[in-house]
């Protein structure tokens, strides 16, 4: 599941490439970040920037490298990844965090999303399913593992509000192209409407469900129609 970006209203649109994306590792087992390295290193448009086994290391390092992309395990010693994620969503870092974990809790997934991760996908992920994850987070979508999507609608993550019955039929179109993990210009086109207008109709799908951002709406989705 793939959900654009996690603004209270809407999400980046990202431009044109300007060059590989710079990717950041952090983990504390030196083989696990050897593995990625060696993984990442042979993909077209990807340059691993730097490799970090702690939390302070990869702040420092994320202000040095200003990587495109930090992939980030949550169990670190002394400043956990919840941390770095905070410490980097206060400071005026613009890089996208894909939490790559083997904490497989609901509240993990659910207290990283609203720490600031763009994404979270669990350490048995498949080689090439991680790439494409980190190049969609980077494109600007919000993304979760499909186990911890349905671990988080399974276990309450997120609860479903009475708000779902006041919307509109465009604003119920809106919330399931965001459900299927579309940025605002994606469903501007698919709806043939104009980007502004979604972005008016997305804010007021996410007042009515009471919610702050389009993960949480795009889990009431999920959950409504598994019913």
């Amino acid at each position: 599941m793939t959900v654009p970006t996690t603004g209270p209203d809407t999400g980046p649109d990202t431009g044109p490439d300007t060059g590989p994306i710079k990717v950041l590792i952090v983990d504390d087992h030196p083989v696990v970040r050897r593995g990625l390295r060696v993984l990442l290193e042979v993909q077209d448009g990807i340059e691993v920037a730097g490799e970090a086994g702690g939390g302070a290391t990869a702040l420092a390092l994320a202000a040095e490298l200003s990587p495109d992309v930090v992939l980030l395990d949550l169990k670190l010693p002394g400043m956990d990844g919840i941390a770095v994620l905070t410490a980097l969503k206060a400071g005026d870092s613009t890089a996208r965090v894909l939490v790559l974990t083997s904490a497989t809790e609901p509240a993990s997934a659910s207290l990283a999303l609203r720490s600031g991760a763009a994404g979270v996908v669990y350490k048995d992920v498949d080689p090439d399913a991680l790439v494409r994850a980190i190049r969609s987070v980077h494109d600007g979508h919000l993304l979760l593992a499909p186990e911890a999507a349905g671990s988080l609608v399974r276990n309450g993550g997120w609860h479903p509000v009475a708000g779902l019955d006041a919307l509109t039929g465009r604003e119920r179109e809106v919330l399931a192209e965001i459900a299927k993990g579309r940025s605002n210009r994606e469903i501007a086109r698919a709806l043939t409407v104009s980007e502004k207008t979604v972005k008016a109709h997305v804010s007021s799908v996410l007042a009515k469900l009471g919610v702050q951002d389009r993960t949480q709406a795009a889990l009431i989705a999920v959950r409504h129609e598994r019913g």
